[in-house]
């Protein structure tokens, strides 16, 4: 498994930028208002739901169901959407043809950077930071009181919500480091295929040298003879 950062492409840049200029977003409170609404709507729902469904249903299997709809309408939303127009970032993977799994980690680049909303781009944090922290708590009220039925849905929550601010934060975050791993890991690849390039031709070389030594030899061979 391997992972880049990488600046956001432009060819996935986000929808309806280039409409807004820095005027508009010095104005405006939400720039994006009904992105910012879903981030935080179907996170609050899926938490809310959670701590209230037995008011209104005694199936477990219904509010389990419901909750998970919830935590993965969210986590789509999050990962594709919100990420990507609030703060400039977003992560995704692929296989490759050789079957190795690979995590892109994009981020939007600096001079860019100033057409982002600032209100927005807190509440973007806030609600991605404060959700995995509520679930955790929640993990450690259901284990203390034993409501293991209700721990695989905290789990499950906690995986979603996790992996969402894991990945965020490395686009964040993680630029320099993996800048710095990338030149690294390309220093030593040109490193040691000079180094085989150099085996390769001392090899040849080699053989030229013993080929001509030997055709020596049997000259002097045959003018003794």
């Amino acid at each position: 498994m391997a992972s880049v950062t990488i600046p956001l492409l432009e060819e996935t840049a986000p929808f309806g930028d280039d409409d807004i200029n820095h005027t508009e977003m010095t104005t405006k409170t939400f720039l994006h208002p009904f992105v910012t609404l879903s981030h935080v709507l179907f996170r609050s729902a899926a938490i809310l739901s959670y701590l209230f469904c037995g008011w209104f249903s005694d199936s477990f299997i219904t509010s389990f169901v419901f909750v998970i709809l919830l935590l993965s309408a969210d986590f789509w939303t999050v990962k594709n959407v919100t990420g990507r127009l609030l703060v400039g970032l977003r992560w995704w993977n692929y296989v490759d043809d050789n079957g190795v799994s690979r995590w892109i980690f994009e981020s939007k680049k600096k001079q860019d950077s100033s057409r982002l909303n600032n209100f927005e781009g807190r509440i973007f944090w806030i609600t991605l930071v404060m959700c995995p922290t509520l679930w955790s708590l929640f993990f450690i009220v259901g284990l203390l009181g034993f409501k293991f039925k209700w721990l695989l849905l905290v789990v499950i929550a906690l995986i979603l919500n996790g992996a969402n601010l894991y990945g965020y934060i490395k686009c964040n975050f993680g630029a320099t480091a993996n800048i710095r791993t990338t030149t690294t890991d390309f220093v030593k690849s040109q490193v040691l295929k000079n180094a085989v390039n150099l085996i390769s031709a001392s090899s040849k070389n080699d053989v030229v040298v013993n080929v001509e030594s030997n055709k020596s030899s049997n000259i002097k061979s045959l003018s003794m003879i």
